[in-house]
């Protein structure tokens, strides 16, 4: 089994998912538009460009992501409430560097800092509106920070 979290926008979806797919090193497999839907399917030629489905790739892991717009789901334009999308890894380095390219443009919520759990811990919401937490995952001989 795996789950999958899928995020949506507002005619982002496309971008995000281009940005993530820099960031994380990953590579998008699917991005459908809504103008090579079935005849039919589509009500405005405005979201003929917006993807209905996007799929990216990272390691064995995925990211699912749709453009919505108010009418197919009234609360897309609040804030994102209620998840994060959360990153793990060993490296404290490569979880700085996650942390600060998906901070870029939007807002840090937890500053990058080690914590009594992990040497490394973050939250922001990128410049997309879509909340993260960046861990770093303590190794064996590690001790949190005294004080």
């Amino acid at each position: 089994m795996k789950i999958v979290t899928s995020l949506s926008f507002q005619g982002q979806c496309r971008e995000a998912f281009e940005f993530y797919a820099k960031v994380l090193g990953g590579k998008i497999t699917a991005a459908f538009p809504y103008g090579e839907a079935p005849p039919g399917m589509l009500s405005d030629d405005r979201y003929k460009d917006w993807l209905m489905h996007c799929w990216l790739e990272v390691g064995d892991q995925a990211l699912m992501g749709a453009d919505m717009d108010e009418e197919w789901a009234p609360n897309i334009a609040r804030p994102k409430n209620g998840f994060d999308v959360t990153l793990h890894t060993e490296d404290s380095a490569e979880a700085r560097r996650w942390f600060d390219a998906l901070s870029d443009g939007g807002k840090q919520t937890m500053p990058f800092e080690a914590t009594f759990w992990s040497p490394g811990f973050g939250g922001l919401i990128d410049r997309f509106g879509i909340p993260w937490m960046i861990n770093t995952v303590p190794g064996k001989d590690w001790a949190p920070p005294q004080g």
